[in-house]
């Protein structure tokens, strides 16, 4: 049994505990159901569960989340465009989220899948200074996909 002020009150008998805590006006809470005998400690339950709350709120603040951005491109997208694209990949990798390459075949263009793994490719060289490939180029239905992450 801890007191209120964290001051060892060794072992006593539940009715005891109680009213021990009910004349400090707190609550008896048990901390360690599995210790033999469990241990108790009388404080205010309320002021502790805020106080649990605020840390979390603290330490999620604290957390980076890192966002999947995606960029569309075509299996003959022009070379001006590829340009502006990686650019913007580049963009997104530098501010620390992951990018997702898609290229998106549209009718007979799936027969030429060799095309799109050119462009990704090309993604991947041109962005080799700041990410590391972490999906390679794979197909799902008439799409083609990679995922690039920035370097730690």
């Amino acid at each position: 049994m801890v007191g209120a002020d964290s001051e060892q009150l060794g072992i006593l008998q539940l009715h005891e505990a109680l009213a021990l805590a009910e004349s400090q006006h707190l609550d008896l809470v048990e901390v360690s159901p599995s210790a033999n005998p469990p241990v108790c400690r009388i404080m205010d339950y309320g002021k502790y569960k805020y106080q649990q709350s605020k840390r979390q709120q603290e330490a999620k603040k604290k957390q980076v989340q890192i966002q999947l951005k995606e960029v569309k491109v075509r299996p003959k997208t022009d070379e001006h465009d590829l340009q502006f694209k990686i650019k913007h990949v580049r963009r997104f990798l530098e501010e620390g989220n992951k990018a997702k390459i898609t290229v998106v075949f549209r009718g007979r263009e799936i027969t030429h899948t060799e095309f799109g793994l050119n462009a990704l490719e090309r993604f991947a060289t041109e962005l080799q200074d700041i990410c590391i490939v972490e999906v390679k180029a794979k197909i799902e239905g008439r799409s083609m996909f990679m995922i690039v992450a920035p370097k730690k």
